[in-house]
């Protein structure tokens, strides 16, 4: 294969096929990949904005029988020190404290309490949408759903179908890690197949229901199993048009049996160029889905910010609180001056979105008279970007 010939037709808007986009991640320079990347972002979203959401991660219980090795978060049910279920009150509390600084989404995800089935979930589901209508719930996961429906023995549609009925407004695409069977017998083996991960999403689609799609790569794959794992998302993109965004993350090695076998056998942990490699490739082969967005939680504000020219056009999320990746060890809150801070920086116009993508900032969606030229870097991509760490 060709990269100048690939990157021409990359450039002039053609789809590339899984062999090219193999090709490219394993051999293309990473200037040249960030140099595809940014086009493709350009042509999606000419209108200089980098979005970001005002949210909260909100895990009600800890307690998971899944035992996934790279989970440092979870307790199993009679760890007595570390397992919880949260209380509803201390539920109630977290959430206003959510709204009351303009927040618009709670993300909520749990582990796989082997107690806790559907009418639990929508009890609460009820009482969060009856009391704060104005925050949207972003809940769930296809595994959470799986194990729903084992727990209170339904379908995982008509699970499904329960949840958005007592208020759960879209789902997040957590519990990916990579969509490939041979790497999920080594690192979840007791998770939902990559089929039925699939499956849960296109159920959730064809009721209306948006969502998200990740994966959590750096640790047992190979780069035919990243594009694997993209040309899964794209397929079902396809067919259903339901994914808002993809979100990449490396895998972080603290705390977790996974991280000290690895570790043990000389594995180093993925360096910001492996993440930007990715990510540009994310954009590049993924040309259905309209938004790629930064991982600041696990690669630091600073490697965000240039990642925001080398495809993604979200900068994530200013969360109030987030307990799964800071268990492992790695977690940075950034304010949202410092957010807007960062995107300014690398040349964009910042703007709050919601869930759906759209922009509810009061300063309007598209850049006011004179804000490009605040920004430090020009709308082309040509100025310059802050050092990353």
């Amino acid at each position: 294969m060709d990269i100048p010939a690939l990157s021409r037709r990359i450039l002039a808007g053609d789809r590339i096929s899984t062999e090219e986009a193999l090709f490219l991640h394993d051999h293309a320079s990473l200037d040249t990949l960030a140099f595809l990347a940014d086009a493709v972002r350009e042509r999606l979203h000419p209108e200089q904005v980098v979005t970001y959401i005002i949210d909260r991660n909100l895990n009600p219980t800890n307690v998971c029988v899944t035992d996934c090795d790279f989970c440092a978060f979870y307790a199993k049910p009679k760890d007595t020190e570390k397992a919880y279920v949260m209380d509803r009150e201390e539920i109630y509390r977290r959430v206003q404290e959510t709204a009351d600084v303009g927040g618009v989404q709670i993300l909520m995800q749990s582990g796989h309490h082997p107690e806790l089935g559907v009418e639990w979930f929508s009890e609460l589901f009820r009482e969060l949408t009856e009391r704060f209508p104005q925050i949207q719930l972003h809940a769930m996961a296809p595994s959470e759903i799986e194990h729903l429906g084992r727990v209170s023995k339904m379908s995982t549609l008509d699970v499904l179908k329960a949840l958005q009925t007592a208020g759960m407004k879209s789902m997040p695409g957590g519990g990916a890690e990579v969509l490939t069977d041979s790497v999920r017998a080594i690192i979840a083996p007791r998770k939902t197949s990559t089929e039925a991960w699939l499956r849960i999403m296109e159920e959730a689609h064809s009721i209306g229901m948006l969502t998200t799609a990740t994966m959590m790569f750096g640790h047992v794959e190979t780069s035919a199993d990243r594009i694997e794992h993209l040309d899964h998302l794209r397929k079902l993109q396809d067919r259903t048009g339901g994914f808002t965004a993809f979100i990449g993350w490396t895998f972080q090695p603290g705390g977790n049996p996974m991280g000290d076998r690895l570790l043990a056998e000389g594995w180093r942990k993925a360096t910001h160029a492996e993440y930007f490699r990715l990510t540009t490739i994310s954009r590049i082969f993924l040309d259905n889905f309209p938004n790629i967005q930064a991982s600041f939680v696990t690669q630091g504000a600073d490697a965000a910010q240039l990642a925001l020219r080398m495809g993604c056009n979200d900068f994530g999320s200013a969360m109030l609180e987030e307990n799964v990746v800071s268990a492992a060890g790695c977690f940075e809150l950034v304010n949202l001056d410092d957010i807007e801070s960062n995107i300014r920086a690398a040349g964009f116009v910042p703007r709050q979105r919601n869930q759906a993508y759209d922009v509810i900032d009061a300063r309007g969606p598209l850049p006011q008279q004179g804000e490009l030229e605040n920004c430090g870097a020009s709308a082309t991509g040509k100025g310059k970007l802050a050092a990353t760490s």
